[in-house]
């Protein structure tokens, strides 16, 4: 046998122990929880063969965890919802939030430009590019086509040449804009969004998983110098931050986040290309299509399968996850797309109308 073939199964036999002692030797200790459940879920108004009919098609997918917040109860609770996974694009959405929470108090102004806030990059912003709003960054619209940090292969063949589009004129789905946020977040209030995340949303609102350990700014300094910003959330952290926007940014009383922002956050503001299914508004993806535009529904997307869609005319959160920390994962399990997973929401929504 060759030597390189004997490291190759020896490679191989690494791999084996090391996935071995992740299945069979994890801690699987049920974690305690504050969320209270429905006791009875026909009593709710549920139909259960519909929804066991969901959870076959849960299994037969690539999902990780799923669960559904009704009328602020736990309805099903599916796979490891206690794991703190990469939320990838989610992020987006959580530091919406935080805007939304200054933009009250006046630390910034959606008018204001990236000349006003001092921002380029390696490459020099011309004049044009400077004058993007800050609205417009929040709805990918700051027509600034350079490289960023986590930008997929997709991502940087479908960015559009330099110069093409003139800021607040045209939708592109663009990791500069959400990375530039977060450097005009943290130098306008002269904090940190994780900790500030943290302080004024996740012990708030009583997140059971989330640690300031799970957060880390990733920087890619051959392409840009706005790091990326990246969380790590469980299923049932997800659901609190759904639970939030659903009461309209109260939680027991205090108000986290400003109502007039997130209506006018998770309302349309930019025409996505090509997308039949979603608009974009500030950080969020605003559903177009029936049955989930005419239930109000807007969502919190990320890749490979992770998202907290809200529906406001079912008082319900639901939350998908993809779990895609281990190295392993593009060998183990693929992602759970947008069709698969409306698809699984559109199985839970037909349970309750059945049993209606």
């Amino acid at each position: 046998m060759s030597n390189k073939l004997t490291l190759l199964l020896m490679i191989f036999l690494i791999c084996l122990m090391i996935l071995f002692i992740y299945v069979y030797l994890s801690d699987d200790t049920p974690k305690e929880t504050t969320w209270e459940f429905h006791e009875d879920i026909e009593a709710a108004g549920w139909n259960l063969d519909a929804l066991e009919q969901a959870r076959r098609y849960y299994e037969s997918i690539n999902s990780t965890a799923v669960m559904v917040i009704y009328e602020g109860k736990v309805l099903l609770s599916w796979g490891e919802v206690t794991e703190p996974t990469n939320a990838h694009s989610v992020r987006k959405s959580f530091l919406s939030a935080l805007f939304g929470i200054e933009l009250e108090k006046g630390t910034f102004h959606l008018e204001e430009t990236l000349s006003d806030f001092g921002i380029n990059d390696h490459t020099p912003l011309t004049d044009i590019e400077k004058s993007a709003y800050l609205a417009d960054l929040l709805r990918s619209s700051s027509g600034v086509y350079l490289p960023a940090g986590e930008e997929s292969w997709g991502m940087r063949r479908a960015r559009p040449t330099r110069g093409t589009h003139l800021p607040g004129t045209y939708y592109y789905y663009n990791n500069w804009d959400f990375n530039v946020l977060g450097t005009i977040y943290n130098e306008g209030t002269d904090s940190d969004l994780f900790e500030d995340f943290y302080e004024q949303i996740a012990r708030p609102i009583g997140m059971e998983d989330f640690e300031l350990s799970h957060t880390e700014y990733k920087y890619e300094n051959r392409r840009s110098q706005h790091p990326s910003y990246l969380f790590r959330m469980s299923a049932r952290d997800f659901a609190r931050f759904g639970q939030l926007y659903l009461q309209e940014g109260e939680w027991e009383g205090e108000q986290i986040i400003p109502k007039e922002w997130i209506e006018r956050s998770t309302s349309h503001h930019a025409s996505v290309p090509n997308n039949t299914l979603f608009d974009y508004g500030y950080l969020w993806w605003v559903a177009t299509e029936s049955p989930f535009h005419d239930l109000q529904m807007y969502s919190a997307v990320g890749r490979y399968g992770q998202s907290i869609d809200i529906i406001p005319a079912l008082d319900l959160v639901f939350v998908n996850r993809v779990n895609s920390n281990s190295w392993m994962f593009p060998f183990t399990r693929s992602s759970v797309n947008d069709l698969q997973r409306l698809q699984l929401l559109q199985l839970i929504i037909d349970a309750k109308r059945s049993d209606s």
